[in-house]
């Protein structure tokens, strides 16, 4: 029974109505004390590159890496290798996909995927750090949190990408992405188990942060809490239909969490 203020004269026991805005107000108190569990248990935290560090892409468009890659084949006389979809998708790793499918641990794919790592690290540099990912990758790090990167984009240009932002020290050497056995990328949880294994982490005392359904399909089964990252509610929405619980729309609760300031 909550008393209303003085002056507010009525007959009758006092009562608390429960308005739409405050059951609100109680989902989001729960859903913020929900992430201060998950983020302050993690003694190891493996991160997603593309997406939760940073924008790869922003300034050397996908789809123009994607092209490229379209027409070399398209050069060696291997236009056929790929569906109509396929050769106008956006994405290079579906072209990737596409090639190893047809053609697994082949010279083909070997050549095809050392030329997506030379079109990633040309984007290095026009790369858009995510909102409150420098800061708060170096809050943990200091905290004494062990990190890792897991990612499909190539090892090399996530290390390129960290030593531009002096944030190398915070994963040395444990960064793990695409190699020529593309069977292992994720939702496979090859990278995270390597990781695990280098870092000498129980999964259930780490924490991966990531932006894709195959994030989320890699930490499950290798057993690691999840974080899911989405900058809109299209990723948001592909995260909670594979099953995410806990999804961000932005890394500053994340820092601010770690600050103790949630």
């Amino acid at each position: 029974m909550v008393r209303r203020p003085l002056g507010n004269h009525h007959h009758g026991p006092d009562t608390l109505l429960v308005t739409s805005d405050m059951t609100q107000t109680e989902s989001v108190a729960t859903a913020t004390e929900n992430l201060r569990e998950v983020i302050t248990s993690a003694r190891f935290v493996l991160f997603d590159f593309d997406g939760p560090i940073c924008r790869l892409f922003a300034g050397h468009a996908a789809e123009d890496v994607a092209g490229a890659l379209v027409e070399w084949l398209e050069r060696q006389g291997l236009r056929g290798l790929l569906t109509e979809e396929e050769r106008g998708h956006p994405d290079p790793m579906v072209v990737l996909y596409a090639v190893n499918r047809g053609h697994p641990h082949s010279d083909l794919v070997t050549e095809l995927e050392e030329r997506l790592t030379q079109q990633e690290l040309k984007a290095v540099p026009w790369a858009m750090p995510t909102a409150f990912a420098d800061p708060l990758i170096r809050t943990w790090s200091a905290v004494g949190v062990r990190l890792a990167v897991t990612t499909n984009n190539s090892p090399l240009t996530a290390a390129r990408y960290l030593a531009r932002r002096g944030l190398t020290e915070c994963f040395a050497p444990n960064i793990y992405g695409r190699t020529r056995n593309l069977h292992h990328l994720k939702p496979d949880p090859h990278c995270l188990n390597r990781a695990l294994n280098a870092l000498g982490a129980a999964p259930s005392a780490s924490l991966m942060i990531g932006d894709a359904p195959s994030d989320f399909l890699a930490a499950e089964r290798a057993g690691v809490p999840f974080l899911g990252y989405a900058r809109n509610e299209g990723k948001e929405k592909q995260l909670r239909d594979v099953g995410a619980k806990h999804v961000v729309g932005s890394l500053e609760p994340v820092l601010r969490v770690l600050r103790g300031q949630l």
